[in-house]
């Protein structure tokens, strides 16, 4: 099973693609900056305790020694890192086209934090502490998804779940142990390069352990807080049932999913609002649905690309989006308001963000009217 996890995981590239080479070059430059970006964190708090008073420092005696653990955790995270690294070349047929960098790669703090959202989405996804995030968000799609394609009644590899912005993969993996067939989808090389490590490179559960909160400094109930390792999988994703069918696919949602009439039933978590613009998001799910397929979705609209002045960025409420979506041509056959969802959350912060998820199942018309509109004007 794991080699046809990590079959899937290939995507063909031109070999003068080299924009999308360096891009690749640039994410591994990210991971393989960790240390040394986090070893910069540490020293500049270090040098702050330096210049308190003789009597303020003898009131924190505790300070440096916490700051020497904090380096020995992410020498920790970065032999993990290291460790994941090692299994890149084998994600893409033409391995030379994503190895080969001239070494200058340029690693922006964007890029930093997005590696530091790399090690907390192993907690989310991949850990039992992540248990109650995933609960709230993936639980009501696999409920829905049974629900709709009843195992009694279905035979459920029969039936075809998409789920774009897949990230390491969990929800996926546990639609396809429920039998069906799953395919997750992942644009961002940073989610790809982890969720083909853990997917494919896990022995046993719990085999891994990261510092995932090392980069927080403010709201610590605790300084040890922020010292706290999880362990991960808490599953062994190889344990899947005998017969399942679980692939990962790379790419631009838009790009990769263009065929019309494919999907029995696409499941979106926490994804629509990634998109620039989040029509064309809604007329592709439709478009690659089958006849009475179904769409289902949780999440927010925290539009990614809203204060980036060079990204194109379309950003509806609601209100305006739900209308979208019955123009597009679905039904709305069910929705619920303000679920509460955490995302990435910090269980023992201070501080602690909650949205107000929207969840809703759609279906695609078995007879498309608009399809009926074109064939009548063609002939």
């Amino acid at each position: 099973m794991a080699e046809t996890i990590a079959d899937s995981f290939k995507s063909k590239v031109s070999e003068d693609d080299q924009e999308e080479a360096l891009h690749f070059a640039r994410v591994v430059a990210a991971f393989r900056f960790y240390r040394i970006y986090s070893f910069e964190r540490v020293e500049r708090a270090e040098k702050n305790f330096e210049r308190l008073s003789k009597r303020h420092k003898e009131l924190i005696p505790d300070f440096l020694p916490h700051l020497a653990e904090l380096r020995h955790c992410i020498e920790h995270n970065y032999e993990v890192i290291k460790v994941m690294l090692q299994h890149t070349g084998d994600m893409f047929e033409n391995r030379e086209t994503y190895t080969s960098t001239n070494g200058h790669e340029q690693v922006t703090g964007f890029d930093m934090e997005k590696v530091k959202t790399t090690l907390k989405q192993f907690v989310r996804d991949w850990s039992s502490e992540g248990k109650a995030e995933r609960d709230a968000c993936y639980s009501p799609i696999i409920r829905e998804i049974e629900e709709l394609f009843p195992r009694t009644e279905i035979d459920p590899d029969s039936v075809a779940v998409l789920v774009p912005g897949a990230g390491l993969g969990r929800l996926a993996f546990e639609i396809a142990r429920k039998g069906y067939v799953s395919q997750g989808n992942e644009f961002s090389l940073f989610m790809l390069i982890a969720s083909h490590f853990v997917l494919n490179r896990s022995p046993c559960t719990d085999c891994f352990t990261v510092y995932p909160w090392l980069s927080n400094f403010n709201n610590l109930k605790c300084s040890s807080d922020q010292t706290r390792s999880i362990k991960f999988p808490d599953i062994n994703p190889s344990n899947l049932p005998a017969g399942s069918s679980f692939t990962m696919i790379a790419g631009d949602f838009l790009e990769v999913y263009q065929t019309p009439d494919c999907w029995d039933c696409v499941a979106t978590c926490y994804f629509i609002d990634t998109a620039h613009n989040i029509i064309a998001y809604v007329e592709t799910i439709y478009k690659i649905l089958k006849p009475g397929g179904f769409w289902i979705n949780l999440g927010p609209l925290l539009y990614h690309f809203e204060n980036f002045p060079d990204e194109p960025s379309i950003e509806l409420s609601y209100e305006t989006l739900k209308r979208v979506i019955k123009d597009v041509g679905f039904s709305m056959l069910k929705e619920k308001k303000d679920i509460p969802s955490t995302y990435l959350q910090e269980p023992r912060s201070m501080m602690k963000y909650e949205y107000d998820c929207v969840f809703f199942v759609c279906q695609k018309p078995l007879e498309d009217p608009k399809s009926s509109i074109n064939n009548e004007n063609v002939s």
